[in-house]
C-alpha cells in the first residue's frame, strides 16, 4: 500500500508516518533523505532519529530513492522526506533530477509492502522571489501531484491532525 503524507513544516507529518509504521506490524526501514550540511540541520536529523523506534533500520539515501525503495520493499518503508530528496536532485543537476524522478515514479507501483512517503506541502504560501525557489515550489507541487495519483491513501496533516484526502481502502 502506498501512502502519501503531506503537510507544512512542524505539522506532525513525521510523527503520523511513524505511528502508521508502528501500527503496520511489519519490519520498518526508514529512508532518510536529508543531509547534515550545517549544525542546525544536524540537530533536526538528530531529533528525528531520537523520535524513531530504536529497532528500525535506517538507510541514508539523498539521491537514489527508487533503488533504496526496491531494496527495502516487502516491509514497511518510511521515506522522510520527498522535499529534501527533491532539493538534493535539483542541486545534482538536470540529468540526475530527470533520471531519479522518473525512476521513483516507475518504481512506486511495483513495490510490495507498505510505503509511507512524507512530503511538505509548500504551495500554500506566497510565490517565492528567486528563480531556484520558484522552481523548487513548482517541482514539489508536481511531484506531490504525481505521487498522489499513484497513492492508495493521501493524508494532509495540520496541527498534528490528519485529514484523509484520498483513500482507496474500504
Amino acid at each position: 500500500m502506498l501512502t502519501l503524507i503531506l503537510g507544512g513544516a512542524r505539522s506532525g507529518k513525521s510523527r503520523h508516518a511513524q505511528n502508521l509504521a508502528e501500527a503496520s506490524g511489519l519490519d520498518v526501514t526508514v529512508i532518510a533523505t536529508g543531509q547534515a550540511r550545517d549544525a542546525e540541520m544536524a540537530a533536526r536529523i538528530a531529533r528525528h532519529q531520537a523520535e524513531r523506534a530504536a529497532h528500525w533500520r535506517t538507510v541514508e539515501e539523498p539521491l537514489h530513492l527508487a533503488e533504496a525503495l526496491r531494496q527495502a520493499a516487502g516491509q514497511c518503508v518510511l521515506v522522510d522526506c520527498l522535499t529534501l530528496w527533491l532539493m538534493n536532485l535539483l542541486e545534482a543537476g538536470e540529468i540526475v533530477f530527470a533520471q531519479e524522478r522518473a525512476a521513483l515514479l516507475t518504481a512506486l507501483p511495483t513495490l510490495s509492502g507498505d510505503i509511507l512517503l512524507v512530503s511538505n506541502e509548500i504551495g500554500l504560501g506566497v510565490i517565492p522571489l528567486g528563480e531556484l525557489s520558484r522552481r523548487f515550489v513548482d517541482e514539489a507541487g508536481w511531484l506531490n501531484q504525481d505521487i498522489a495519483r499513484l497513492a492508495d491513501t493521501v493524508t494532509f496533516i495540520a496541527a498534528g491532525l490528519p485529514l484523509t484526502m484520498k483513500s482507496l481502502n474500504p
